[in-house]
């Protein structure tokens, strides 16, 4: 049995997908998944070992371009027996009607109708997580999910992640705080660059060094990070925002003894590499994409106006993240960490 994933846009849900391909290997162990998705996300489909092969998607989160999704659906004719569609668009609903994939399973959605021929009626209620609406998807309707759920597990190659130490000239002569300080969605889920230099402070004092990661939109940040450290303690950090490539980041990242992110992609790829986790959240809830590891301390100030999901506070104070104190975070990092943890 070959399944053909149309995968999300999204670092996180990408990583929070693997739930879906866990449940079908458990369901089908015989069967072949590919995922169909935009190619910066072959990184993390390397790393899942349900995955036969990652297939790249070369249109633009929000590209129509009729003729290009027909083609690619032609190209992948008669090679699939199910496609399973994670976006709830209906351009995502096309290249698996040109494939004439038997099965096409997805949630309502974007006028689908005909598009799709095995459609869900999603209940909120019933699955309030993102990943049981994933894993829901490999079984039939209104089946009972069995539990305890998947976690994402993210295999690293210790080749891959020797190498990436290497060009970074870094060391694990010292506990590693890794710190993911940007967030693409917008600067309500970023918390401030000077709590988190006040946790890189303790942190180095306490004989840790810091890795900051990230885009290059979040090079900035990091650097502003970096220049709140007093000079002895800042050498002890290095800024590898933009720098890495995304397999780079998430080899690096799995070397990490804890690590301190906002609600962001890293945030699931560090829950999905087992890394101890300080999650902060400020404008969203950890009530719909939870980071998914055995040691996660979640840190919010819940206040009455949190969580709005805004991309920018309005009323312009973000006091859900600013009034959010490193000692907070400190606090989390010791009630993870008694000790380092071992990179295996």
């Amino acid at each position: 049995m070959n399944i053909l994933i149309v995968g999300p846009s999204w670092v996180g849900d990408m990583v929070m997908a693997q739930t879906l391909f866990q449940c079908l290997k458990q369901r089908h162990p015989q069967c072949e998944i590919d995922v169909l998705a935009p190619e910066w996300s072959r990184p993390i489909l390397e790393r899942m070992p349900e995955v036969r092969q990652a297939l790249s998607f070369p249109l633009g989160h929000g590209a129509l371009e009729l003729a290009t999704r027909r083609k690619i659906g032609k190209s992948l004719k008669g090679q699939y027996d199910q496609a399973i569609l994670l976006p709830n668009s209906l351009k995502s609903a096309l290249v698996p009607f040109f494939a004439a994939i038997p099965k096409r399973t997805g949630w309502r959605g974007e006028f689908r109708y005909g598009l799709l021929n095995d459609v869900r009626t999603l209940d909120k209620q019933r699955y309030p997580l993102m990943i049981e609406r994933f894993m829901a998807l490999a079984y039939e309707p209104g089946a009972e999910l069995s539990k305890p759920y998947p976690r994402p597990d993210l295999q690293i190659d210790p080749v891959s992640r020797d190498a990436a130490l290497t060009k970074f000239g870094l060391a694990l002569d010292r506990p590693v705080l890794a710190l993911c300080p940007g967030a693409e969605f917008g600067e309500s889920k970023r918390w401030p660059s000077e709590h988190y230099a006040k946790v890189a402070e303790q942190k180095i004092r306490e004989g840790w060094q810091v890795w900051l990661f990230g885009s290059k939109n979040d090079h900035g940040v990091g650097e502003d990070i970096r220049s709140r450290l007093i000079p002895g303690l800042r050498e002890e950090s290095v800024n590898l925002s933009g720098e890495t490539s995304l397999a780079e980041a998430i080899d690096l990242l799995s070397c990490a003894d804890a690590v301190v992110s906002n609600d962001s992609g890293l945030m699931h790829v560090a829950a999905a590499l087992n890394r101890p986790l300080v999650a902060v959240y400020g404008s969203t809830s950890p009530g719909f994409t939870p980071p998914l590891a055995d040691k996660v301390e979640i840190v919010r100030l819940g206040l009455e106006c949190s969580p709005c999901f805004d991309r920018t506070c309005r009323f312009g104070h973000y006091n859900c993240l600013r009034e959010l104190m490193p000692q907070s975070v400190v606090e989390a990092l010791q009630r993870l960490q008694g000790s380092p943890v071992e990179v295996q």
